[in-house]
Order: structure tokens, then sequence, then C-alpha cells
């Protein structure tokens, strides 16, 4: 007799049923796997919204989030930090590691001409500063080419009771690269109350600069940058390509002696050595402006500088200011990095 006449016809029923199953099984499998791609394509390459994506595959969006995660978890998805923005991450965690920041922004520079950094680094400046106008807020400002690029890249938003305090005096003469211009543009756009220091930012001696400070409008303007909520500033350095002595500010002469007294750059037009101390200097002591250290007891203190060119004075800058957040482009960043990093006492 032919042998599978006497195979268990149960047993065999049960095999049947258990290829069924797995046959739907792996069936079922497959689907599940077609549907989390279907669903990681919508959402991730259609960019259809989540619940965009659970109305076009009929589910819920509970559902949706949860073949998303899956598809992360399991590997078919993966999240990819495009190279240039990694690379400009990473510049940046470690600039704020080497010069004790709590915040770099480093923006990338077509070339190294003056006019180009000052451009992408004062629209950085004006995107920080726009996003932090509110009510009640007081800012001071500073001067320089970046800030001046600055201004013309701000975005309106309404604020009441924002003060502005131009942290340093003017020209006599009219001039659109007027230290004291930035602080009016920065007033004027945002309809806000300004204080200035109404005097010319270098007075011709040191005893007309000391009664000045002595007049109790001063005094109080003085009191008046101590407590403002957030001050943004350049510097500039003391070569002859600075804009303090090409615009006929300050003499040629000028600047020899400040380099031969050790000054690296300015920070408010006071001319700092390289750890940041404001140097004993004629200069220094004919200034009508706020002297950088004052900054220190400021909560935000934002310094929007670049190019290689400054960066001894960015650094001194820093150390001066006690300030926290840089704003500065690729060249000036990495160059900064080859300096001696910057110790800070914890706060």
């Amino acid at each position: 007799m032919d042998r599978i006449a006497w195979q268990n016809p149960k047993r065999e029923r049960s095999r049947a049923v258990t290829a069924r199953t797995k046959s739907k099984r792996t069936s079922f499998q497959a689907n599940q796997e077609e549907f989390k791609l279907r669903c990681a394509w919508l959402y991730y390459v259609e960019g259809m919204t989540q619940e965009q994506v659970a109305h076009n595959l009929g589910i819920s969006r509970l559902k949706v989030l949860r073949l998303l995660a899956a598809t992360r978890d399991e590997g078919t998805v993966q999240v990819i930090i495009n190279s240039q923005a990694q690379s400009f991450l990473a510049l940046q965690r470690a600039l704020e590691k080497h010069l004790g920041l709590y915040e770099a922004v480093v923006v990338p520079a077509s070339d190294q001409g003056e006019a180009t950094i000052a451009s992408v680094v004062g629209y950085a400046a004006a995107r920080f500063l726009s996003d932090q106008v509110s009510d009640g807020l007081s800012v001071g400002i500073g001067w320089g080419g970046s800030l001046q690029a600055c201004m013309r890249a701000l975005t309106w938003r309404e604020a009441e009771g924002l003060t502005v305090v131009s942290l340093l005096g003017g020209l006599t003469r009219a001039s659109a690269y007027n230290p004291s211009s930035v602080a009016w543009r920065l007033a004027d756009f945002y309809q806000s109350e300004l204080y200035q220091i109404t005097a010319p930012v270098f007075v011709p001696d040191e005893g007309l600069a000391e009664a000045l400070w002595a007049q109790e409008d001063f005094r109080q303007l003085r009191e008046r940058a101590r407590s403002v909520d957030i001050a943004l500033l350049s510097v500039g350095d003391v070569s002859t390509q600075a804009s303090i002595f090409r615009r006929g500010i300050l003499q040629p002469e000028d600047g020899k002696s400040l380099r031969d007294a050790g000054a690296v750059g300015d920070v408010l037009c006071h001319f700092v050595d390289q750890t940041g101390v404001v140097i004993d200097h004629p200069v220094n002591r004919r200034v009508m402006a706020i002297d950088p250290t004052v900054l220190r007891q400021v909560p935000k203190v934002v310094i929007a500088s670049g190019g290689v060119r400054k960066v001894q004075a960015i650094r001194a800058g820093l150390l001066a200011t006690g300030a926290r957040m840089l704003i500065t482009d690729v060249a000036a960043a990495n160059a900064l990095l080859e300096l001696p990093p910057v110790e800070r006492t914890r706060s």
C-alpha cells in the first residue's frame, strides 16, 4: 500500500493551516514595511505634514508618529546634517569653548573684503537684535561698519517702551559714518526713545572731557548705560586701514602712538591692549564714550565684528567688556582659534 495513505489526516490539515498562516504573516509584514516606507516618503521627501500623511494613508496621526519613529529606529530613515552646516556648527562650538562664550554665530563671507564682511556680519547681528526686541527693552549701541549694515537689515517688531542708549559721542560735522548715527537709526526704526552723548566722540583735551562727564546729564547717561538689557557693539583695530583713522576721527600719528603704547584695538573708541585693559594714553583720556569695562555689568553683551585683521581686537574686546556672545565670519573665527584661549571666571 502506498505510504501516503497511512499519514495522519489531522496532521496534514495542521501543516496546511500553518503554511497558510506563515504566508499571511509574511504578506502582512511586507505590507507593513511598505506602509512605513510610504509614510516616511510622504513626510520626509514630499514634505507633507503629519496630519496630511494620516489623511493620505487613512490612519490616525498617532499611527503616523509611531511609523515615523519606527523608520528612524530601524535605520530605514537616517537624519544627516548637511556637511557645510555641520562644519559651521563645529566651528561655532569650538569658538565658544576657546573664548568662553555662551554663544558664537559664524557666518560665511564670499570674500574677505571689508564691505562684504561688514555686510554679512551686520545681517546676522540684525537677525539677532530683531529677535530680541520686546516691550520695555533697553539697548546700548556702539558703531562701526558691521552695525551700520545691521541697521539696514532690521526686522520691524512692535514694542512699547523700547529705549536706545548711544554708547559713544559723535562728530561735529554731518556724516554717514558719524559714530552716533547708528543709535539714531536704531531708535528711528523702532520709533523708540533715544539717549545720546551730545558731545564730540573725542574732545580737544582731558580737562574738557572731565568737565563734561561731571555734568548731571552725562552722569545719568553713564548710569543708564550700566543698566541696559543688551549692549551691541563692534570693535576696530589700530592699523592704518581702521575706519577711525581713515575717516579722520583720529590722526595717523595718533595710531602710531597708540600702537607703540601696546594698543591692539578700540572698543567704544577706548584703546585696549591684548588683555582687554584700557591703556594709559592721552587719546583715552579725552574720549566721550562709555568705558567698555562698564558693560561687564550688562546681562547680555554682544560683539559683532569680522575680518582676520581684527582678530586681536575682537579677543581684546571680549576681555574688556566681558561679552559672552560673538558674531563673526569664518576666516576670523579660524584665526581666533589660533590665539590663546580666553579664561573666564564662572558666572
